[in-house]
């Protein structure tokens, strides 16, 4: 077989059913919505004290913030020539399969679909779950129960067709931003703390690496982008300007909601704060303040809940094309424009980790414990990918090309590779339990191969 003949089959992937596959259907606006929505989710209600227990001065807390904006950018960039060189569904299963083998491509994707993307899942619908059962409780297992109803409800959304799933999630990310904005004001122009440690000076950087981890964890999601790549109208331009607009809006979101919350409690209060945005709403308005927070927490977690769901189940269809032991999930239904098998497994493996998290659960932090690790390794050997492209494969055509090459990137890879190291110190034990998972999906490559 010739070198040319070997380009054209990594260039045209296997499909199981011709007649359907991704077409252009989201617009620029929907990409942006789609992007935001995955990435201020509920978890901006729960990070920013863990942050503040790691920092000594409020004005290190904001320089977090926005040096999460700052590494989010840098990744985006890299991220914005590897979706515009080769768009496809897959995304960075897509990528990795290209540069490193189809055996890293299948873990990859087996980690999405046991670990990375329906922990996400997982854990914004047990957020949902806790503040449902804050308003209307229904028995003992409510937030369990309210989980899994949100689960089921916006995985059947997105198997009805993508045009559902994408104006529900135009909406709940239009409402979530402008009570975030409302939050935001309030914390600014009505303080209730005399606090004033923004204007400290002492720091201890030691800290610092904690504090990333969960400034990281708030921030992704924008890489989902890579997933909707096939799908956006326009593509070679507009995946660019959606990665650059919306890490804008949600960098410009976090910086200013953590300074009112400084404003507003003061880093100690910040810090022992359980629900710091109640707290926070609670001191301004009272009951109807809280009520009002718990809403716009329920609303925040939906929409990432509802973005995380359409954008994972697009590398499950990926892993079916291409591995015929999951050959089942490599359907496109061309009249709805979405993968109904994949939608359907990925809502089974959620599901079950609900009800796994429901028996032994120990809140927030374990979630990153099992995700964490694993995602930072995976986003690290994304960012290797570029490099061995370039060399690889250096006559294709590149619409973007990342500026600064290869410095961006190396800083790129160099930031992945801190933060899986600190996510590693942070984790210790818990960490095993996420590389176990991923260890699991080996004998199915194993199996796959025979056959």
């Amino acid at each position: 077989m010739t070198k040319n003949q070997n380009h054209n089959l990594l260039e045209r992937p296997v499909r199981i059913n011709e007649q359907a596959t991704p077409k252009p259907s989201l617009a620029f606006f929907d990409a942006v919505s789609l992007i935001v929505g995955i990435v201020i989710g509920a978890g901006i209600f729960e990070t920013p004290a863990l942050v503040a227990a790691n920092v000594t001065t409020g004005a290190a807390l904001l320089i977090l913030w926005l040096l999460g904006g700052v590494v989010s950018l840098i990744g985006a960039l890299c991220y914005a020539e590897l979706a515009t060189t080769y768009p496809n569904v897959g995304g960075t299963y897509y990528y990795l399969k290209r540069a490193f083998g189809r055996q890293i491509s299948f873990l990859f994707a087996w980690s999405r679909m046991t670990v990375i993307q329906t922990g996400s899942i997982a854990l914004q619908a047990f957020i949902f779950g806790d503040y449902a059962a804050g308003i209307f409780n229904i028995g003992s297992y409510s937030s369990s129960i309210y989980a899994i109803i949100a689960v089921l409800s916006i995985s059947g959304l997105n198997i009805i067709g993508l045009y559902p799933g994408k104006w529900t999630q135009n909406l709940l990310t239009a409402v979530k931003v402008l009570g975030l904005l409302l939050v935001i004001a309030i914390g600014i122009f009505f303080p209730t703390t005399t606090e004033r440690s923004v204007l400290q000076t002492s720091e201890d950087f030691s800290l610092w690496g904690a504090a990333m981890v969960f400034v990281l964890l708030t921030y992704g999601g924008w890489n989902e982008a890579a997933y909707i790549s096939a799908e956006i109208r326009n593509g070679r331009r507009n995946i660019v300007r959606s990665l650059v607009v919306s890490i804008g809006i949600i960098t410009a979101i976090y910086v200013l909601i953590n300074f009112a919350f400084l404003q507003g409690l003061g880093l100690e209060q910040m810090t022992k704060s359980k629900a710091i945005g109640a707290t926070l709403m609670d001191k301004a308005f009272g009951t109807v303040g809280s009520l009002f927070l718990s809403i716009l927490v329920i609303v925040s977690a939906l929409g990432a809940t509802n973005a995380t769901i359409l954008t994972g189940a697009r590398t499950n269809y990926a892993l079916g094309q291409d591995f015929s032991v999951f050959r089942f999930m490599g359907r496109w239904q061309g009249q709805k424009e979405t993968p109904t098998q994949a939608l359907i497994i990925q809502a089974a493996v959620v599901i079950v980790l609900i009800i796994l998290g429901t028996l032994t659960r120990n809140g927030f932090e374990s979630m990153v414990d099992y995700t964490a690790p694993v995602f930072w390794f995976f986003f690290l050997l994304s960012g290797l990918s570029l490099f061995v492209l370039r060399i690889r494969e250096p006559y294709t055509r590149r619409p973007f090309q990342v500026p600064f090459y290869p410095v961006t990137p190396l800083l790129f890879c160099v930031v992945c590779g801190y933060l899986l190291y600190s996510s590693i110190a942070y984790t210790g034990v818990g960490a095993i339990v996420g590389v176990v998972v991923v260890g699991l999906g080996i004998p199915f490559l194993f199996w796959d191969e025979r056959r």
